[in-house]
């Protein structure tokens, strides 16, 4: 039984079918997108995990001692994880001091080594752990289509730019996503840059676009619950890819249709302004 509550199997389970999701939306073309799952406790690695070896971790995670971080492999296809999820996943079981740990694969798997972003996973895993105590965080990377290209456009390289054209489309965006979507610029991907400057964002955002690359999005519930954040953001980006479309003919919800959505949800941001 992990943090969450529920047995390896259900979590090998949970993974799959948020790969399969991402690729239903095409935030997943070939081996693009990680993900990573980190809990804390003890727990019984399943025997397909039968090849293990001594890594070094890509960032120092002492707040992560004795948790255990499964992490998609390098180069592995997330439409596959949905079949075979323990042919292309890592079990990294994190040492005392958080500087090494041991790597647990299968032998005959497609599992080589983790993402080339394992440093971003591990200092966001390691931030909400150490700071807010979380006993289970996930953590999905995906490059959704829309999202992706309207980052690479001038006017909406920035968070309020970003947030006040995304979250006008449905109701629910404001509600799921309440702290809005944060913005990078680009970096270079698995950057000690980018590392931080993800850690940073995502202190006060669960979904971060990252310009001309993708998104990470996290989660204190589950990786089904990242990839739920990922898919209204997208919609959202679809939205404003179709008005664009047509000549940005469509108003979207007003500031005062917002402001009652959040009034009457009873949601806390600070990204509506009061219709008074």
């Amino acid at each position: 039984m992990t943090a969450s509550g529920h047995t390896f199997d259900e979590l090998l389970t949970s993974i799959g079918e948020a790969g399969q999701r991402m690729t239903e939306i095409d935030a997943a073309e070939a081996g693009a997108g990680n993900m990573s799952v980190c809990f804390a406790g003890p727990v019984t690695i399943p025997a397909a995990f039968d090849a293990s070896r001594e890594i070094l971790l890509p960032y120092p995670s002492p707040a992560l001692a004795g948790h255990t971080v499964v992490i998609t492999g390098s180069g592995c296809r997330l439409r596959s994880l949905a079949r075979n999820p323990e042919r292309h996943l890592g079990v990294v079981v994190i040492h005392p001091g958080g500087m090494a740990g041991t790597l647990h694969h299968a032998a005959d798997g497609e599992f080589m080594r983790p993402t080339v972003e394992f440093n971003s996973h591990l200092a966001v895993h390691e931030d909400h752990v150490r700071r807010r105590g979380v006993t289970f965080h996930a953590i999905v990377h995906a490059q959704p289509l829309h999202l992706t290209l309207l980052s690479n456009v001038p006017e909406y390289q920035h968070t309020s730019a970003l947030n006040d054209r995304l979250l006008r489309w449905q109701a629910e965006t404001i509600v799921h996503l309440a702290e809005g979507i944060g913005f990078l610029p680009f970096m270079v991907p698995g950057s000690d840059e980018l590392t931080m400057a993800n850690l940073a964002s995502l202190r006060h955002h669960q979904l971060v676009l990252w310009a001309k690359h993708g998104v990470m999005a996290r989660s204190d519930a589950s990786l089904l619950a990242a990839c739920d954040r990922i898919e209204y953001a997208e919609t959202a980006a679809r939205y404003e890819y179709l008005n664009l479309a047509i000549g940005g003919r469509a108003t979207g919800l007003t500031d005062a249709e917002l402001s009652r959505v959040v009034r009457t949800f009873g949601v806390t941001t600070d990204l509506v302004r009061s219709e008074d």
